[in-house]
């Protein structure tokens, strides 16, 4: 991203600078907060980057260790490694060690199946204490090693949203076997493509999944893949364990083993294995919109602090304080392991796992659950928050929502229209919302507010978090001057950060060190536009490829985008660039209607005006398209480079769409141009 004035974001009036102050704790029926002003954040902060090896040191010390460290950190670009020399086990710091220390009856999973009886409550509901799940886990990790499975395998997870996910992630770090786990709404292929490259020698699924009052048939999409890796002449899977969650028919082959018939046979003792902080702990794929997807590694030792570090203060988590926490992610995103698993069970807290859909079998359901579970962190996604506005704030006012203290956003930028929305429907308007920037790659938040010490702008992920040296620059790595686009970049090693691309070195180097270099050395690139406001808040812009330039001028997707929110015809509206004989790059928006609002010229019109009033006559859209319906993942994203294919009037659709969730919606789009 260049650094001429051309660079400059063009500001939309919805940023007007609004700042939400923090609440007090007793405002929203809270204890206490952890950081309690902005003053405490920053000298916290300023601790953190001027003295890392000090500050992390603190904090690697309220976790166990079998072994200490002979060096904080060693950093040699790209390359890093944290708490040098120590031995440590993840499972044990979120299982084990609440149990040795007394706690083995605290509740530590909270879990919810999608099915419900006549009267709407959940058919299965199950609260899993820390000892339950320490015999669990020690069982499965016998399992596991009865099966063959040995320190420095890599075991393959392919399940729905059940306990026995979690166990099974647990039961990988107990023994030193990393997992690799796939979403459960990809495709037999998109299991192959992973298998394959992870060399993989179990995978771990169930007969099924509940997703919207119908089975996913897991075991049958693993059989076809088995099947396709058997074609190829590369299969490297030697057992499949198989979980009984739906009691669906399903086809038994020789690789397969019954879950509940190897946990009987099974010794509940299984000790942690003394693990090197730098042993891989897991891999997980992420897609782009060409290549084969990348194998992220993260490792033991920094991954774990990095990530109860961050779920402790983004979260406000606090033992004994009655706290419910609730990540709507699914495992197969980092989300999942990071602000589900791994971040949250070393806080003491107990965490909320949910199978199904959030409209099944209605869209209260999410508001139900938080009344039910008494849930006092809530951390979703902007893509739902705004299927929820679409849906109606009826559902919301039908539950009571007094028990939540903290609101999260994760996966995308939110715009402030939504942002608004969730703070007053969801938060009864005092709720302070963390809108957290991070991703696979750097294993927990980077940038985030703190409840209870940051001041909030709708739409902004603020500052960031303790140990990240964030800045947005140009090429020649230049910090930019306040709201002048530029490229995200960490400008020092966290201990959260990837360790590699599995088996490929010069992915690695190319994708994430080689864009910007500070007095000569590299530093890691997100790959996200962005630009910071006068007051320090990082605004994120989307994806490089999502910041348009129209005309010369560069723009980020998400002002327009929330420009046509803001607009009360509109519940959702994604934009991308498209090819234009004129301007280089127009402007497409995929729009969806409110209630009551139909397509038409008429329609278009006023949204183009409103574009032009909200932000300039630059970003006016130059087609808009009406649809019921975006192209979702099943995780919730808007698939963007898909709407992209189609902007430009592609016939043929050759990207991966394994993890479209209704391909109607893909054909819908193609039929007619509304405008």
């Amino acid at each position: 991203m260049s650094s001429d004035g051309n660079a400059q974001g063009i500001e939309s009036t919805l940023h007007e600078n609004r700042i939400f102050q923090p609440p007090k704790p007793a405002e929203v029926g809270a204890s206490k907060w952890l950081v309690n002003s902005f003053e405490e954040y920053k000298e916290m902060y300023d601790r953190s980057i001027n003295d890392p090896k000090g500050f992390w040191d603190g904090v690697a010390r309220e976790l166990h260790w079998f072994k200490g460290w002979d060096e904080v950190v060693s950093w040699d670009d790209p390359d890093v490694e944290w708490f040098v020399g120590a031995k440590t086990n993840v499972c044990y710091n979120c299982v084990d060690r609440q149990v040795d220390q007394g706690h083995g009856d605290d509740i530590a999973i909270i879990w919810e199946g999608e099915p419900v009886d006549d009267s709407g409550s959940p058919v299965d509901v199950r609260r899993i204490t820390y000892k339950e799940l320490q015999t669990e886990v020690s069982k499965l990790a016998n399992v596991l090693k009865d099966n063959g499975i040995k320190k420095g395998d890599v075991v393959t997870i392919y399940m729905g949203m059940v306990p026995e996910l979690a166990i099974a992630m647990l039961a990988c770090a107990r023994i030193g076997a990393p997992h690799s786990v796939i979403f459960g709404g990809f495709s037999a292929h998109a299991i192959t493509d992973r298998v394959q490259d992870a060399k993989s020698k179990m995978i771990i699924t169930c007969d099924g999944s509940w997703r919207r009052g119908k089975v996913v048939p897991l075991k049958d999409n693993v059989d076809e893949a088995i099947a396709l890796m058997k074609e190829s002449g590369d299969q490297p899977v030697e057992h499949v364990l198989c979980y009984g969650r739906c009691h669906n028919d399903i086809k038994w082959g020789e690789l397969d083993r019954c879950w509940e018939e190897e946990m009987s046979k099974a010794s509940p003792e299984c000790a942690c294995e003394e693990l090197d902080s730098e042993d891989m702990l897991f891999l997980l794929y992420t897609s782009g919109s060409t290549g084969k997807p990348k194998g992220i590694v993260h490792t033991t030792g920094g991954y774990m602090v990095f990530t109860y570090m961050t779920s402790k203060y983004s979260f406000n988590l606090i033992p004994d304080q009655n706290q419910v926490y609730w990540c709507t992610a699914d495992c197969g995103w980092i989300t999942g392991h990071s602000y589900i698993v791994y971040g949250v069970l070393p806080n003491r807290v107990p965490s909320v796992m949910y199978e199904g859909g959030p409209d099944y079998p209605n869209a209260a359901r999410f508001w139900q659950m938080c009344d039910r579970h008494k849930v006092t962190q809530f951390y979703t996604a902007p893509t739902a928050i705004r299927a929820f506005m679409k849906w109606g704030d009826e559902h919301p006012k039908s539950c009571k929502l007094d028990s939540l203290q903290v609101l999260g956003t994760v996966g995308e930028p939110i715009n402030p229209e939504a942002w608004m929305w969730y703070r007053d429907h969801i938060g009864r308007g005092v709720c302070p919302i963390v809108d957290t920037y991070w991703q696979t790659e750097t294993g927990g938040h980077v940038i985030t507010p703190l409840p209870g010490a940051t001041p909030t702008t709708p739409g902004s992920c603020t500052f960031p978090v303790f140990g990240v040296d964030a800045a947005v620059v140009n090429t020649d790595g230049e910090e930019q001057d306040p709201n002048v686009g530029g490229l995200m970049v960490i400008r020092k090693p966290w201990p959260g950060m990837l360790r590699g691309v599995y088996g490929d070195r010069k992915r690695f180097i190319d994708t994430y060190w080689s864009t910007v270099k500070i007095d000569g050395q590299a530093v890691y690139t997100a790959g996200d536009g962005a630009r910071r406001d006068e007051h320090g808040n990082f605004w994120i812009m989307g994806r490089i490829d999502d910041v348009i330039n129209v005309s010369g001028h560069r723009m980020g997707t998400m002002e327009v985008e929330s420009a046509l929110v803001s607009h009360e015809s509109v519940v959702e509206a994604a934009v991308v660039g498209m090819p234009h004989e004129i301007k280089g790059t127009g402007i497409a928006a995929f729009v969806t209607p409110a209630p009551g609002f139909e397509a038409s010229e008429e329609l278009i019109q006023d949204l183009r005006k409103h574009v032009g009033e909200e932000i300039g006559a630059i970003a006016k859209p130059d087609m808009i398209r009406f649809t019921a319906a975006l192209p979702k993942t099943r995780s919730g994203k808007i698939m963007r480079r898909l709407l992209r294919s189609i902007a430009a009037g592609d016939t043929e659709i050759t990207q991966d769409v394994t993890t479209l969730e209704d391909f109607s919606v893909v054909a819908k789009l193609s039929e007619k141009d509304e405008g």
